[in-house]
C-alpha cells in the first residue's frame, strides 16, 4: 500500500509519499476556496491517479480552523436549559481589554434568535430538577422547522452525569440536521467551555463533513484518515462528526513528525517551531507530546484534548508595513497563497518576510521548490524598497528590520512555551521546521541562549511526514469530582474501564483490534478551592499521583499548598502503534559546496551547499546556506552543522 501524508497549509499543500520503502516529497500552492483541488493536483503530479486503490491518504486539514477563524460556520441552533439560553453570549465575562473603558463589543457566538431553552435540567448530583416533557420536544421540533438551521448544538446542565435528556432531544429533531450533543463532544464539567466545544463542533461540522465527502469522491477506492488535534488519526467517515477535534490538525502532525525525526537524532527534550507561510506554531515536547484542555481558537476556548501549541501570525508570508505612528510592524496579516509574497510574481505588491529574506540573499531565486518556481528578486526588492523609503532606510536595511521584528515575535512565543512555564530552554534542542523555519533557527536559538538546534530531514514538509508516523487513536475524558484520597483505586479503575470500552468500540469500527491498543491514563487534579487543574499520570497508586501533582504545581507556579487535592477529570488515551516510515541513510561520501552567496551584513561570501549531496558525518561551519527542494537553512556565523546518518542537520554553537 502507498501511504501519503498531506498537510494543507495557508500557502502550500505538502505531500510526503512512502512508496516501496522510499520517501518522495512534493509541494503545490494551496487553493483555499476549495482545498481538495490542491490535493487532487498534487496526487496527479505524483503519478498516483491510476493507483488510488492502493492509496492510504492521511490528511491534516485546515477546513475547520479556517471556518472558525473566519466566522464562516453554518446556521446553528443552540439549545440549553431554561434560564440559560444566553450562556454562550455571557461566557466567563472576562474582558479582552482590561483597562479599556470603551471596549469593542464582540458578536455573540450564536445570534439571539437561534438560542432556545427547554426542560431536562439536572442538579449537580444528577437528580432531576425539571423534566423534559413531550410538550418541550414538540416545541423544539416546531422551532427547528421555523428557524431552518443546518446544525444543532445541545448543551444541558450536568449532561456528563446523565445524557438521557440530550439523547431524547436529538431523537426528536429531524435526522437531516447535523446534531452535536455536549455529552458526546465533551462530557466534562464547566458548562460554558463544554457549550462552546459543542457549538463549534456543530458550527463547522457540516463544512468538514462535506469537504471530506468531496475529497473522498475525488479519490474513489482510496482509504482516507484525518489527523486530530491531539496527534492521532481518525477515519474520515467519523472525523466529520468530531470536527472540533481537528482545529489543530496540521500543527499536530508537525509535532508528531518532529518527535519522530528527533528521536533518530537522539534528542527527546525539544522546543519546536513550525514556521510556514502564514503562521508559526510553537510547542514543548518532553519525550511525549504535551496535551492541553485549555486551548483557544480565535476568541473561544477549546476544551477538548489537543496538542499544547502556541500559534502566532508570523510566517514567510507575513506582511510588513508602517503603522500610524511611523513604526515598522510585521504580521499578523499574511499574503497567503494568492497573491502571495511579491517575489512569487502572482500580483502581490506588499513586502513580506519571504521578500526580506530574498533581499538579504538568504533565499536563492533559482533554487526555490527545487527550481520549480523561480522567485522574482526585482519584485521583492521593489516591495521592500518602498517600505524602506517610508522608514528612511535602504532596501537591505528595511529587510533586516523585517527579519529582526519577525524573529522577536517568534522568540516571544518560544518564551511563552518555556520560560513562562518554568522551563529553562537552554538544555533543550530547538527543532525548526516548516518551509521558512530554517532561515531563522540560529537567530532564535541565540535569543533564547540555546546552543543546540536541529533542522530535521524533510523539514519543509515535516507536518506531512508526521501524518505517516501518527498512530490511530482517541482521547477520552469524563468528569469525576471528588477528593482524590476519598476514592478507592478500584473505583477509579471502573471509570477508566468505561472510557476504554467506549474508545475500543470506536476504534474497532475502524478495523483496529483491541489487543493492539496502548493506553495512557491521567488525572486532572487541583487543590480544593482552585478553578483550574493540572494533569498527572495515573499508575494506580494514589500517593504517586498526589506527589506528581505537588511537583507539577511547584514547577508551574513556584509553590505547593497544604490543602486537600481534588480529582476533577479522568482521561484515557488509546493508541494503535503506527508503523512509521523508515528514514533512508544518506551517502557516506562528502561533497563540496556548489557555490557561494553574498549575504547582507557579511564581508565575505557564504558557502552554498545542496542538502541532498551532504554525507553522514559531514561538518559545515557557518556562515553558509544549505538549500533543498522545500526549504533553506541559514547557518549563521559561529554555528556548526553536523549531518547525521539519516540527513538531519544537527546544529550547535561552540562555547
Amino acid at each position: 500500500m502507498l501511504i501519503l501524508g498531506v498537510d494543507t497549509g495557508g500557502t502550500f499543500t505538502d505531500f510526503v509519499l512512502y512508496d516501496d520503502a522510499a520517501l518522495r516529497i512534493h509541494k503545490v500552492l494551496s487553493t483555499p476556496a476549495a482545498p481538495e483541488r490542491a490535493i487532487l493536483q498534487g496526487i496527479d503530479e505524483l503519478g498516483l491517479s491510476a493507483r488510488l486503490a492502493q492509496l492510504h491518504l492521511v490528511h491534516g486539514s485546515t477546513v475547520a480552523t479556517n471556518a472558525a477563524l473566519e466566522g464562516k460556520g453554518v446556521r446553528t441552533l443552540y439549545i440549553g436549559n431554561r434560564g440559560l439560553r444566553d450562556l454562550l453570549t455571557l461566557g466567563r465575562q472576562a474582558r479582552a481589554e482590561l483597562y479599556n473603558l470603551q471596549p469593542h463589543g464582540a458578536s455573540p457566538p450564536v445570534p439571539d434568535e437561534l438560542c432556545l431553552e427547554t426542560g431536562g435540567r439536572l442538579a449537580a448530583d444528577g437528580s432531576v430538577v425539571e423534566p423534559l416533557t413531550d410538550a418541550d420536544l414538540a416545541e423544539l421540533r416546531a422551532a427547528a422547522k421555523r428557524l431552518a438551521p443546518r446544525a444543532v448544538a445541545i448543551n444541558l446542565l450536568f449532561s456528563y452525569r446523565d445524557d438521557r435528556f440530550e439523547r431524547a432531544i436529538e431523537a426528536a429533531l429531524p435526522s437531516t440536521l447535523f446534531i452535536s450533543r455536549s455529552s458526546a463532544v465533551l462530557p466534562e464539567t464547566r458548562e460554558y467551555e463544554r457549550g462552546i466545544a459543542t457549538w463549534l463542533n456543530a458550527w463547522v461540522g457540516p463544512l468538514v463533513e462535506g469537504y471530506l465527502q468531496r475529497l473522498q469522491a475525488g479519490l474513489p477506492g482510496a482509504a482516507l484518515t484525518v489527523m486530530q488535534s491531539s496527534g492521532e488519526t481518525i477515519a474520515a467517515a467519523q472525523a466529520g462528526r468530531e470536527a472540533v477535534r481537528m482545529l489543530l490538525s496540521g500543527p499536530a502532525g508537525g509535532l508528531v513528525g518532529a518527535r519522530f525525526v528527533a528521536h533518530h537524532a537522539g534528542r527527546e527534550r525539544l522546543l519546536t517551531f513550525d514556521m510556514g507561510g502564514t503562521s508559526t506554531d510553537v510547542a514543548l515536547v518532553d519525550g511525549e507530546l504535551t496535551l492541553t484542555s485549555e486551548g483557544r481558537i480565535g476568541p473561544w476556548p477549546v476544551a477538548v484534548a489537543q496538542a499544547d501549541i502556541h500559534t502566532i501570525g508570523a510566517g514567510g508570508g507575513s506582511l510588513a508595513y508602517v503603522d500610524g505612528g511611523g513604526l515598522l510592524q510585521v504580521g499578523p496579516e499574511s499574503a497567503g497563497a494568492d497573491p502571495g509574497p511579491a517575489c512569487y510574481g502572482r500580483g502581490g505588491a506588499a513586502p513580506t518576510v519571504t521578500d526580506a529574506n530574498l533581499v538579504l540573499g538568504r533565499l536563492r531565486p533559482e533554487a526555490f521548490l527545487g527550481g520549480g518556481m523561480r522567485l522574482d528578486a526585482a519584485a521583492a526588492r521593489a516591495a521592500v524598497g518602498r517600505l524602506g523609503e517610508r522608514l528612511g532606510l535602504s532596501a537591505e536595511g528595511a529587510a533586516a528590520g523585517i527579519i529582526t521584528l519577525a524573529n522577536e515575535h517568534m522568540a516571544r512565543a518560544l518564551r511563552v512555551m518555556s520560560v513562562q512555564r518554568g522551563v529553562d530552554p537552554r538544555p533543550l534542542t530547538l527543532v525548526s521546521f516548516g518551509g521558512a523555519g530554517g532561515l531563522h533557527v540560529c537567530a532564535l536559538a541565540e535569543q533564547l541562549a540555546m546552543r543546540q538546534a536541529l533542522v530535521p530531514v524533510h523539514a519543509g514538509v515535516l507536518s506531512a511526514l508526521g501524518m505517516l508516523a501518527a498512530p490511530r487513536g482517541r482521547q477520552l475524558s469524563h468528569t469525576v469530582t471528588s477528593p482524590l484520597e476519598a476514592l478507592a483505586p478500584d473505583e477509579l479503575e471502573r471509570h477508566f474501564d468505561r472510557l476504554a470500552q467506549q474508545g475500543e468500540a470506536a476504534l474497532h469500527a475502524e478495523g483496529v483490534a483491541p489487543d493492539r491498543l496502548e493506553r495512557r491514563r491521567t488525572l486532572d487534579l487541583r487543590y480544593r478551592g482552585q478553578a483550574y487543574t493540572l494533569n498527572v499520570p495515573w499508575d494506580g497508586v494514589v500517593a504517586a499521583a498526589l506527589e506528581a501533582f505537588h511537583q507539577a504545581h511547584q514547577a508551574r507556579f513556584g509553590h505547593r499548598l497544604a490543602l486537600p487535592v481534588e480529582l476533577v477529570n479522568v482521561r484515557l488515551g488509546l493508541f494503535a502503534p503506527s508503523r512509521p516510515p523508515a528514514l533512508a541513510d544518506v551517502p557516506a561520501t562528502p561533497a563540496g559546496p556548489i557555490g557561494s552567496a553574498n549575504l547582507h551584513g557579511l564581508a565575505d561570501p557564504a558557502a552554498l551547499w545542496a542538502r541532498e549531496r551532504l554525507a553522514a558525518g559531514q561538518v559545515i561551519g557557518g556562515p553558509a546556506l544549505i538549500t533543498e527542494r522545500v526549504s533553506t537553512t541559514y547557518l549563521a556565523p559561529g554555528w556548526r552543522c553536523r549531518v547525521d546518518s539519516v540527513g538531519n542537520l544537527v546544529l550547535d554553537l561552540p562555547s
